[in-house]
C-alpha cells in the first residue's frame, strides 16, 4: 500500500510488516520491519488524515504512528473472534476504523473524537465521548461535571450558568444548579447552526449568515425576548459573532463590525473594515476585540475610541485567539494555528501611544486545540477527549527555578517579563542577575510604560541620582501627554517627545527641549509657531554653533537675524553685533568688521577680531584692534612682526611679556642704542645680556656686580670674573668665579696670586672636604700653621690639625690653643686628648699653660667632673688674685653646666659661688644705700675672709663701717678688734684708722636683732641670712637679690639662669638695676613671675646637695 512521498507498506501473511522506499537513493532498502503477528497477518490499512497505519491478525489489531514506526501507538484485542480477522479499513477522516471477521462480524472502533469545546471565563466545556460533555473549572478547582446528551453534537457553547449542545438546527440547553446539571429546554432555529455563544441571560446562534439573539430562561419583556440580525436583501452575510456580559458583536463579509448593547437593546457602535471580517474575539469586558479579515491579517480594535492596531507578525494560518483570564494580564492574548501559539501583549499606555507587540511563540503539540488561557498556562483539548496543559514559553519565568538558571536564561526571562509588564517578577530577576545593564533595561521599560514611581525605585537602586531627581520633579504632572513627553525625552526619543509636548497643555516644552539639545533648526520652526519673540535669541545661539563648526555664511545671517534693536536686550544685541563683526572679517569684509569691533564696547571682541586678522596675516589691522582693546603685549608682538619699532617703543611701558622686551632689546642693540637695549633686557629679565651690555658697552661694573649678587646668575658671574681678572683685581675675580661654580679656576687663581684666604672666605659653608683639604695643603706648604690647622680641622683630619695648632708661634698661642681644644673635642680621640693635655701641663716643652685652657678642654670633652674640679682651682686662683667677678663667672658657668648634665654639684663649688655672690651683692646694696643688707653680706664675707687674701683689710674695714652704719655695733666691734691684729693694723687706711681704734677702746656691744623667716623645707624659724637650717639640717637656697635664704611664699626665679630670688626683693632691685646679679643677662620687672608651687626647685636644691 502506497503512502506519503513514495513509500510502500507491505504486509506478509506470516505476520511480518515491512516499509520500503521508492526514492532513487534508497531504492531496494528496507526502512522498517516488524513481526507484528505471530501466526498470520490478514490486512493492513493507512489513514493519511490521522498519519497512522493499522494491521490485523491473530485476533488483534496493532496501530503504528507513521512518523515513528518503531513505537506501537495502540493494540486492540478481539479474543472472541476465534476464527480470525479478515479485512481492515479507515474512514476518510480517520475517525472510525472497521474490521471484518471470518465468522461474519463487523467491528467498528472510534479512533478520534471530534474536537468540540468552548470556554467562558475560567470555565470550559468539551466533548469527552460522542454522547458526553464535561464541564470543568481547573482555575478555581471545581470538580468536573459530566453532562449526558441525547445526540452526538456538532457544536458546544458555555456561559456563566449554562451549557448548550446542538446539532443541525437544534440546540439543547442545560443549567448548572445545586443538584448538578439540569436540562432546561431545546430550541429550533431557522437554519443549520454554525456557532453559538452564551452569556448569563442570552444565547446567540449563527446560522445561514444571520444571528439570532434570545433569552435562555427568565421572564423578559416580549420585545427583549429575541432579536434576529441579518443583512436583509443580501446586503451582507454575518461570518462571525461573539457574546460578552453586556454586548453582542458580529462581523460581516463586507467588513462591518457591529456592537449591540443588550442593556439598551440597540446598536451602539460599528466599525467598517476595508475587507470582510472572518472571525472576532472580544475580551470579557468587550472593550477590546481581535479580528481576522479575508486577507488573513489580524487586528486589535477598541470599540471605546474606534482605534485599530495591526497585530505584528500575524501568521496567515491563524485559526483562533484567546484572551488571558488572569486579572493581572488584561492586555495579553494568544493567537494560534494547528502547530503554534503566539503570545501578544497590548500596551495601552506607552510614550509611543497604544500598541501591540509579539512576546513569543510556543510549539503546540499535535492535534491540540486551545480552550482556556490563565496566567501563562494554556489548557488544550485533545483528540482523545481529554485536556492537556501547555506552559507558554513567553511566561517561562513563572515555572522556572531561578537558582538553577544561567545568567543568559535569566536575562531572556527578564525580557519576556518586561514585555508582559510583569514588573514584580522582573524586579526579582534583576536582583538575581544584578548587572547594570539589566537594571538599565528595566528602567527604560518603566519609562516606556509611564511607570514613574517604579522607575524612581529602579534608578535609586542603580544610584543614578540625576534620573531620580528628574523623575521626582515630574511625577506629580497630571497632563498625560506632558508627562509622556518628559519620559520620551529621558529615553532620548526626542521626535516623539516633541509630538507629545505639542499635544499637551504646555507646548512650549518642545521648544525648550530643542533649545537645550541645540537642535536649532527645529527650535526656530517651533519658535515661529509658538513664541516668535524667542526667535532672535535662538538665532543668536544657532549662530554661535554655526560659527564654532565653521559655517560662517549662515552664522552671519543668523547673527543679523538675532538683532532685536530693543534697549531692554542691549547685552544680547551687543553679542550679535560682536558676531557680525567676527563673521564679516571671516567673510573678507574686513573694513566693516574692524569698524564694528572698534565701536563695540567689548575688549574681548577686539582681542578675538585681532586674532582672526592675525591668522589672516592682516597685521596692521590686528595690531590696531589689540591696541584699542588695551592688549598691549599682543599689539606690540604684532607691531614687531610689521617691523614698526616706533609703535613698539610707545607701547613698551605697558608691555609685560619678557619675549617682546627681548625682541625689542635685540633690535636696539643692533642699532647701537645700548642703554635702551640694557633697559629692555632688564625688563625681559635677561640678566646675562644686561650684564654683558653693562660690562662691554656701558663700562658700568658696579651695576653689573649688583645684578650678579641679586640674581646669582652663573654666566653673569663668569663675565664679571673675566672683567675683574683683566683689571688684576684677583680677589673680586675669585669671588665671581666661585659664584659661577668655577671652583677649580678660582683655586688656581688664588694659589697663583696668594689669595687663598680670600678664596677660603668666599667658598664658606658651601665648600666640600676636598676643597678644605686643598686649602690646608696650600697653607701647610706656606708654613702658616694656624690656617693649615684650621682647614685640616674643617676637612676632618684632626691629627694633622692638632699638629699644626701646637706648632703655632707665641703670637698666635692663645687662639691656637683654643682651636686645638675645639679639635680634640670634635675628634673624641684619646691619643689626641693625651697629647694636648701633655702640652697644656708643660710636659712637652717645660712651659705649663694657663689652667683655663685645661678647663675648656674638659668642657669640650664633656668631662664635667674634671672640669668642675678645674673650675674650682681657677676660681680659687682668680680669688687669690682679687679677680672676684671672673671667679664668680667661672663657677657660675660650671654650676649651670653641671645642672644641665644632671651631675651633683660639689659642695665646695656651691659654697664658693655663694660667698663670691654675697661679695658682689655688697657693692649693689651699698650703691643703692641699703646699708643693713650690705652689712649682713659683709658679715658673711668676713666670716670667710681667708677666701679673699688679696683684700682682707679693705673688706674688714668695709664691714666695720657698714655694720656701724646699720646699727650692728657688736659686729662692728668684733671686726675692728680683728683689724687691730699686728699683721693688719699697719695696712688700715689712715682715713679710718683712728675711728676703728676708738671703737675698740670704747666698745659698744649693742646689736640690732636679725629678723627670722621660716625654712622652706621644714618651716623652722631661723635668721633670714642663715643658710643652714638647725631643724632639718638642709643647706637652704639663697636669694640672688639679697643673699637671704628663700621663703616658700615669696618665690621667683630669674628667667635666664633659673636661680631663685625672693619675689618682693627681686622686684625692688630691678627698679634700679637692669640685669640679673647672678648671670648678668638683661632683665625687667615684667619678666619676673611669682611662683606659687616651688616644690620642683626644692628637689633640685636637694640634688645640688
Amino acid at each position: 500500500m502506497w503512502y506519503g512521498d513514495g513509500y510502500i507498506m507491505i504486509g506478509f501473511s506470516q505476520g511480518y510488516f515491512v516499509v520500503i522506499s521508492t526514492h532513487i537513493r534508497e531504492i531496494g532498502q528496507e526502512l522498517f520491519q516488524a513481526h507484528n503477528h505471530k501466526d498470520s497477518l490478514t490486512s493492513i490499512a493507512i489513514s493519511q488524515s490521522l498519519n497512522k497505519a493499522a494491521s490485523c491478525g491473530d485476533c488483534c489489531i496493532k496501530i503504528h504512528d507513521l512518523t515513528e514506526l518503531k513505537e506501537m501507538y495502540a493494540i486492540l484485542n478481539l479474543d472472541e473472534e476465534t476464527k480470525g480477522l479478515d479485512q481492515l479499513s479507515w474512514t476518510d477522516d480517520g475517525q472510525l476504523l472497521a474490521v471484518s471477521t471470518q465468522r461474519g462480524s463487523l467491528h467498528v472502533f472510534l479512533t478520534r473524537l471530534p474536537i468540540l469545546g468552548s470556554s467562558s471565563g475560567t470555565r470550559m466545556a468539551y466533548l469527552t465521548s460522542l454522547l458526553e460533555v464535561t464541564v470543568a473549572n481547573p482555575v478555581e478547582g471545581e470538580a468536573p461535571v459530566v453532562v449526558a446528551v441525547d445526540v452526538e453534537p456538532n457544536f458546544i457553547a458555555i456561559g456563566p450558568y449554562h451549557v448548550a449542545v446542538g446539532m443541525n438546527n437544534r440546540a439543547w440547553f442545560y443549567a448548572f444548579g445545586e443538584n448538578g446539571v439540569e436540562r432546561l429546554k431545546d430550541t429550533e432555529y431557522l437554519g443549520t447552526v454554525v456557532n453559538m455563544c452564551l452569556n448569563a441571560d442570552y444565547a446567540a446562534a449563527l446560522f445561514e449568515g444571520k444571528v439570532q439573539l434570545h433569552t435562555i430562561e427568565g421572564e423578559e419583556q416580549e420585545e427583549r425576548q429575541t432579536k434576529l440580525f441579518s443583512g436583509g436583501d443580501d446586503k451582507y452575510r454575518i461570518l462571525s459573532h461573539a457574546l460578552t456580559a453586556d454586548f453582542l458583536f458580529f462581523s460581516t463579509d463586507t467588513g462591518l463590525i457591529q456592537c449591540f448593547f443588550i442593556e439598551d437593546w440597540q446598536n451602539i457602535n460599528e466599525y467598517r473594515h476595508p475587507v470582510g471580517v472572518r472571525r472576532i474575539f472580544p475580551d470579557p469586558s468587550g472593550t477590546r476585540l481581535i479580528f481576522t479579515d479575508d486577507k488573513s491579517d489580524g487586528f486589535l480594535y477598541c470599540p471605546v475610541n474606534d482605534m485599530v492596531f495591526e497585530i505584528p507578525n500575524f501568521s496567515p494560518t491563524i485559526t483562533g485567539a484567546l484572551w488571558e483570564t488572569w486579572q493581572g494580564d488584561k492586555g495579553v492574548f494568544v493567537a494560534y494555528d494547528d502547530d503554534k501559539v503566539y503570545t501578544y501583549a497590548f500596551h495601552k499606555e506607552t510614550i509611543q501611544g497604544p500598541r501591540v507587540i509579539l512576546v513569543g511563540g510556543t510549539k503546540l503539540p499535535f492535534s491540540h486545540k486551545p480552550l482556556l488561557l490563565h496566567n501563562g498556562e494554556l489548557t488544550c483539548q485533545t483528540q482523545s477527549g481529554k485536556t492537556n496543559s501547555v506552559h507558554l514559553t513567553s511566561h517561562s519565568f513563572l515555572n522556572t527555578n531561578f537558582s538553577e538558571a544561567s545568567n543568559e536564561q535569566l536575562t531572556q526571562m527578564l525580557q519576556k517579563a518586561l514585555m508582559l509588564k510583569r514588573f514584580q517578577e522582573a524586579w526579582e530577576l534583576c536582583k538575581l542577575v544584578n548587572s547594570t545593564d539589566t537594571w538599565a533595561e528595566i528602567g527604560r521599560t518603566c519609562l516606556h510604560h509611564i511607570e514613574v514611581e517604579l522607575a524612581v525605585q529602579v534608578y535609586r537602586m542603580m544610584g543614578n541620582v540625576g534620573m531620580v531627581m528628574s523623575l521626582e520633579n515630574i511625577k506629580t504632572i497630571e497632563d498625560q501627554n506632558l508627562l509622556a513627553g518628559h519620559l520620551a525625552m529621558f529615553s532620548n526619543d526626542f521626535n516623539q517627545a516633541q509630538d507629545l509636548y505639542l499635544a499637551s497643555s504646555c507646548p512650549s516644552a518642545a521648544l525648550e527641549m530643542r533649545r537645550d539639545l541645540q537642535h536649532w533648526d527645529s527650535a526656530l520652526q517651533l519658535a515661529n509657531r509658538l513664541s516668535p519673540d524667542e526667535m532672535p535669541f535662538i538665532s543668536k545661539e544657532y549662530a554661535i554653533q554655526l560659527e564654532f563648526i565653521g559655517d560662517y555664511v549662515n552664522a552671519l545671517s543668523h547673527y543679523e537675524k538675532g538683532m532685536t534693536k530693543d534697549n531692554k536686550y542691549q547685552e544680547h544685541d551687543e553679542a550679535c553685533q560682536a558676531g557680525v563683526a567676527r563673521m564679516s572679517i571671516r567673510m573678507g569684509d574686513i573694513r566693516r568688521g574692524v569698524n564694528l569691533a572698534i565701536k563695540h564696547p567689548s575688549r574681548a571682541l577686539k582681542k578675538d577680531c585681532g586674532a582672526i586678522l592675525e591668522s589672516m596675516k592682516q597685521y596692521s589691522e590686528a595690531a590696531q584692534l589689540y591696541e584699542k582693546g588695551q592688549y598691549h603685549d599682543k599689539a606690540a608682538s604684532v607691531y614687531i612682526r610689521c617691523k614698526n619699532w616706533s609703535k613698539v617703543g610707545e607701547l613698551l611701558p605697558q608691555v609685560s611679556s619678557p619675549k617682546i622686551h627681548l625682541q625689542y632689546a635685540k633690535a636696539k642693540e643692533a642699532d647701537g642704542k645700548f642703554k635702551e637695549a640694557a633697559m629692555a633686557y632688564e625688563s625681559a629679565r635677561d640678566w646675562d645680556n644686561v650684564i654683558r651690555i653693562l660690562l662691554e658697552h656701558l663700562n658700568n661694573p658696579e651695576e653689573a656686580v649688583r645684578i650678579v649678587r641679586e640674581t646669582q646668575s652663573i654666566d653673569g658671574a663668569k663675565m664679571v670674573a673675566r672683567f675683574f681678572l683683566n683689571l688684576s683685581d684677583y680677589g673680586s675675580a675669585i669671588q665671581f668665579l666661585v659664584l659661577s661654580h668655577c671652583s677649580d679656576e678660582a683655586f688656581q687663581l688664588a694659589q697663583q696670586h696668594g689669595q687663598m684666604e680670600v678664596y677660603a672666605d668666599i667658598i664658606g659653608p658651601e665648600a666640600t672636604a676636598e676643597d678644605y683639604q686643598s686649602i690646608a695643603l696650600h697653607f701647610e706648604g706656606e708654613k702658616q700653621h694656624l690656617l693649615a690647622g684650621n682647614f685640616f680641622q674643617k676637612c676632618g683630619q684632626f691629627s694633622r690639625a692638632l699638629k699644626h695648632f701646637l706648632k703655632c708661634s707665641n703670637t698666635e698661642d692663645s687662639l691656637a690653643i683654643e682651636k686645638a681644644i675645639e679639635t680634640v673635642g670634635e675628634a673624641k680621640d684619646d691619643a689626641l686628648t693625651n697629647q694636648l693635655i701633655d702640652y697644656l701641663m708643660g710636659e712637652s716643652d717645660g712651659m705649663p699653660k694657663d689652667a683655663k685652657y685645661l678647663f675648656r678642654l674638659y668642657m669640650a670633652l664633656k668631662q664635667y667632673r674634671e672640669a668642675a674640679r678645674t673650675a674650682i682651682i681657677i676660681a680659687r686662683e682668680e680669688q687669690s688674685a682679687g679677680n672676684y667677678r671672673n671667679g664668680h663667672d667661672v663657677l657660675f658657668s660650671m654650676y649651670t653646666e653641671l645642672l644641665t648634665q644632671k651631675i651633683k654639684i660639689p659642695s665646695e663649688m656651691a659654697t664658693n659661688l655663694m660667698i663670691l655672690h654675697s661679695y658682689i651683692l655688697v657693692k649693689i646694696h651699698v650703691k643703692r644705700g641699703n646699708h643693713l643688707k650690705g652689712a649682713r653680706m659683709l658679715i658673711r664675707v668676713s666670716s670667710n675672709i681667708s677666701k679673699f687674701p688679696s683684700h682682707i683689710v679693705p673688706i674688714l674695714t668695709s664691714a666695720v663701717i657698714e655694720c656701724h652704719r646699720a646699727g650692728l655695733k657688736n659686729s662692728a666691734f668684733s671686726f675692728a678688734a680683728m683689724l687691730m691684729r699686728p699683721e693688719y693694723r699697719n695696712k688700715i687706711d689712715l682715713k679710718y684708722k683712728k675711728k676703728i681704734e676708738a671703737m675698740v677702746r670704747h666698745p659698744d656691744t649693742s646689736e640690732l636683732e636679725e629678723d627670722s623667716t621660716p625654712c622652706p623645707f621644714c618651716g623652722f624659724q631661723l635668721p633670714e641670712c642663715e643658710l643652714l637650717c638647725p631643724g632639718c639640717k638642709n643647706n637652704l637656697p639663697y636669694c640672688i637679690a639679697t643673699g637671704r635664704h628663700m621663703v616658700k611664699e615669696d618665690w621667683s626665679v630669674c628667667p635666664h639662669c633659673d636661680f631663685p630670688a625672693l619675689y618682693s626683693q627681686f622686684i625692688q632691685l630691678l627698679e634700679t638695676e637692669s640685669v640679673c646679679p647672678m648671670c648678668l643677662e638683661s632683665l625687667s620687672v615684667n619678666q619676673v613671675r611669682r611662683i606659687s608651687d616651688c616644690s620642683s626647685y626644692l628637689q633640685l636644691n636637694e640634688l645640688e646637695q
